[in-house]
């Protein structure tokens, strides 16, 4: 059983799919759960949704961080799958500090392939999970936001909402 909800945050509409262990597959600034299914990975993408109005500790965390609890995403279970890489790739953007932003040239050196910059940046952007994998904490050197799949006005939204948290 696969499981989506749509809370509205600060910046919109967040939606969420979990299985059926709780684990996010998907999420992100979007009220459509089909956009975020069809960027499951084939092996895990689930044939149906099923509507609820809570996610438990999904939902719980995505509240909770849209008003300041930056941590609490750090608990939440995320499952996604691809090359080595990726998989690697994803587990270091979960441990970036939310107040320390990094580029993708410190991303790449993070994940461990230093000249692996446009890599990095690929991560970013196959990343399904949004939020739970922080992807909007990786910019551009010199400052520019890069990319980010649901907007940059979202992006610059969630940085300032972290570097306010820290005061």
């Amino acid at each position: 059983m696969t499981d989506h909800a749509t809370l509205i945050t600060p910046v919109g509409p967040f939606t969420a799919i979990v299985d059926a262990a709780g684990a996010v597959l998907a999420s992100g600034w979007t009220d459509s759960p089909e956009l975020l299914r069809a960027l499951i990975h084939p092996s895990l993408r689930p044939q149906t949704l099923t509507p609820k109005a809570d996610l438990g500790k999904v939902t719980k965390a995505i509240a909770d961080y849209h008003v300041g609890d930056l941590t609490c995403i750090d608990s939440i279970p995320v499952v996604q799958h691809s090359g080595e890489f990726l998989m690697h790739a994803w587990e270091v953007l979960r441990m970036v500090d939310p107040q320390a932003p990094i580029t993708y040239s410190e991303f790449a050196i993070r994940a461990g392939r230093p000249a692996a910059i446009r890599a990095a940046a690929s991560a970013c952007a196959r990343n399904a999970a949004a939020l739970f994998v922080p992807c909007h904490r990786v910019f551009r050197i010199g400052g520019a936001l890069g990319g980010f799949r649901y907007g940059l006005p979202i992006k610059r939204w969630l940085l300032d909402h972290e570097a306010a948290a820290a005061h």
